[in-house]
């Protein structure tokens, strides 16, 4: 390589990020200045991708978990070809671009996830490369190598500081996922000032703790020294790699390099105008050399080829294996097998069922038929009830398996199930631990939402009806705010034959979906209408008949007792409506006219029941209506005593109902 045409090209890289950012008028400059070294050695000499097809199923992933440096992907993306075109870099951080602030799946052409919020992107790709440990025990067969490649990603000191990072990194080195490997841009500078002030750990050390492979590269901008590291990375076979590069945060900035100055604001034309002329740069604003450009374009020619070499050994291995072709085509395209849903089982009035145990059924039967369907949970498969059947776990050395056994890391679970998805090939991946976990990962399940991810989060010990662990395990405020989430579909089914329902409704969405299920069990109360009503996300159970003089509205375990208030009304000569909404994100979806169906305007006499806050109960019984919750936390108690002692109970309902019809 020529040394001048490799200057040539890191240095675009650094003019580029700098004049958008100074464009935009805000963004982070430092990281891209410090950085474009490490990254034009990966993007040029060992990411395996092809910018004309960014979406090559065995294409190299990469990770930028250090997201507020976007301006580095972005023009990495550019100057290789990628759909990506140079007025959208001059358009980067305004209304409607392809380079928004931080990078975003699917709105840019390359970006394999969104990043921002640190350490979630690093744990992203601990996600990827487990999707690719599975699917590569799954589908290569001897001689036919279709899944092989590696995940890299970009981290930064704040991604290193944040606990969802660790808990990935840990969980990394245990399943010994060797084509992960992280390049560290250790510029020991944080937005605050220098990382001495909060961050002095030795990092080296740690990794080697969690049973990574470390290198080091003392000069960041030594292309040679970060080329060899990264071979010596992809050579390891039994486990994770991170790559240590001693960087200096906006290098060339005779004034701000090196400081936290250089972290967060644009440099300002006078300090640009600096940086350039050390560089030896024109003053143009966004100049790209042209032999700089016809070097980063080669990427086109060279990524075509690979891909090229890759379709033929994957058209002789469909041949080969027609089945197995159907099934990769099945999970690629996000499509389900014909027949996934024949083994969910029906339940008949009878026997009591706790809507977690119904849900370990009915996730067995459609994973039977679904072999790319792979999930696990936070060290609670005994109480979640989520483990595969007769599938193996995951441990030391063992990434391919079904079960995927996270031990007590939650926010590092929601992270890594978001990467599976997002890896492709992965059909409905999940997780599960309990409800009042939930907050421990609620920003992995935001990000999943913003990203649309077609996957499930499972949820059990849904309410005080687990009992005597006590208001520190009881969620109170939890369904309510998680159903507030654009894009999150939150179920929480009634009953057996609602969690069938449930499990066939998140199996078919494309955006992620929250199911919530009980420790306690609950009769059977759901007919023939069930399917078609958790679909529409609620319905009228039950009805005696004309206009109702008043409507019970319940979701979740306290249907029942809905129902048992209903009985008694109806014997009272009441003409009363029962409705389930187990989802109010799909109800609220449907039309005004199917609304208005099982919820009529007329009818303003309403009484809701939940066993959590009345918080957004008044959307649907209206402020004539009375909402019976429970707007405090828990007790520890047997939870039939702790539903009493709190008023969550028919007895309230009818007296509630009886308030408002004047009896």
């Amino acid at each position: 390589m020529n040394s001048n045409l490799q200057t040539m090209a890191i240095n675009t890289i650094r003019t580029l990020s700098i004049d958008a950012v100074q464009k935009a008028d805000s963004g982070h400059p430092g990281l891209p200045m410090g950085a474009a070294p490490m990254a034009y050695a990966l993007w040029m000499n060992h990411l395996r991708h092809n910018p004309r097809n960014p979406h090559w199923a065995n294409r190299d992933r990469f990770v930028l978990s250090a997201g507020h440096g976007s301006m580095l992907l972005y023009s990495l993306l550019h100057l290789t070809g990628y759909d990506l075109s140079l007025d959208e870099i001059k358009n980067f951080r305004q209304w409607g671009s392809k380079t928004p602030g931080h990078p975003e799946a699917h709105e840019t052409p390359g970006v394999e996830t969104t990043t921002g919020p640190l350490g979630q992107g690093a744990a992203n790709s601990v996600g990827f490369a487990l999707a690719e440990a599975y699917l590569a025990s799954y589908f290569n067969r001897p001689g036919y190598e279709v899944v092989n490649h590696h995940t890299y990603a970009l981290v930064g000191d704040g991604d290193l500081m944040e606990g969802v990072c660790m808990e990935a990194a840990s969980l990394a080195g245990v399943w010994g996922l060797n084509k992960l490997i992280w390049l560290y841009d250790d510029n020991q500078i944080t937005l605050d000032g220098e990382t001495k002030m909060t961050f002095t750990e030795d990092v080296d050390v740690r990794f080697r703790a969690f049973g990574w492979h470390t290198l080091r590269v003392e000069d960041g901008n030594n292309v040679e020294a970060v080329n060899n590291a990264i071979f010596a990375a992809k050579a390891m076979t039994d486990a994770p790699t991170l790559i240590l590069v001693r960087t200096v945060i906006g290098y060339g900035s005779p004034n701000k390099q090196g400081t936290s100055k250089a972290h967060g604001s644009p440099l300002g034309k006078d300090e640009i105008k600096l940086v350039k002329e050390f560089l030896g740069w024109p003053q143009e604003d966004f100049y790209i050399p042209g032999d700089a450009l016809e070097h980063f374009r080669s990427a086109l020619e060279i990524g075509a080829d690979q891909e090229e070499k890759w379709n033929k050994t994957f058209l002789e291995w469909r041949a080969a294996f027609p089945d197995l072709a159907q099934q990769w085509d099945d999970a690629f395209a996000g499509n389900l097998p014909s027949g996934w849903d024949k083994d969910i089982p029906v339940y008949g009035e009878g026997k009591k069922l706790a809507t977690r145990n119904v849900s370990g059924d009915v996730l067995n039967a459609i994973a039977k038929q679904v072999p790319t369907m792979i999930g696990g949970d936070a060290d609670l498969a005994g109480s979640t009830k989520t483990l595969i059947k007769g599938a193996e776990n995951t441990g030391k050395g063992k990434p391919a398996a079904r079960n995927l056994r996270f031990g007590v890391r939650e926010f590092a679970m929601g992270a890594i199930v978001n990467g599976l998805a997002l890896h492709g090939g992965i059909t409905k991946p999940y997780s599960a631990t309990f409800l009042t976990f939930s907050d421990y990962m609620r920003n992995a399940i935001r990000m999943g939402a913003l990203m649309n991810l077609p996957l499930v989060y499972v949820f059990t010990h849904d309410s005080i009806g687990l009992g005597e662990d006590g208001p520190t395990h009881q969620p109170v405020e939890h369904v309510a705010t998680l159903s507030a989430i654009p894009n999150l579909t939150v179920i929480r089914p009634a009953d057996a034959n609602e969690t069938a329902a449930a499990w066939q409704v998140a199996m078919t969405l494309k955006n992620p979906a929250l199911l919530v299920f009980t420790r306690q069990d609950l009769p059977v109360l759901t007919g023939d209408q069930v399917r078609a009503g958790v679909a529409k996300g609620g319905y009228v159970l039950a009805d005696s008949g004309g206009t109702p003089d008043i409507i019970l509205i319940s979701r979740g375990s306290e249907v029942h007792l809905a129902h048992e208030a209903y009985q008694t009304l109806t014997a009272e000569g009441v003409k009363a409506r029962l409705v389930s909404i187990p989802s109010w994100n799909l109800f609220d979806q449907q039309s005004a006219a199917y609304k208005e169906s099982v919820l009529p305007k007329a009818v303003r006499n309403r009484v809701s029941i939940e066993a959590g806050t009345t918080f957004g109960w008044d959307r649907y019984v209206g402020l004539d209506g009375i909402a019976i919750g429970i707007d405090r936390y828990g007790a520890s108690a047997p939870y039939e005593i702790i539903y009493r002692e709190l008023g969550i109970t028919a007895e309230a309902v009818v007296k509630a109902a009886r308030q408002l019809l004047g009896r």
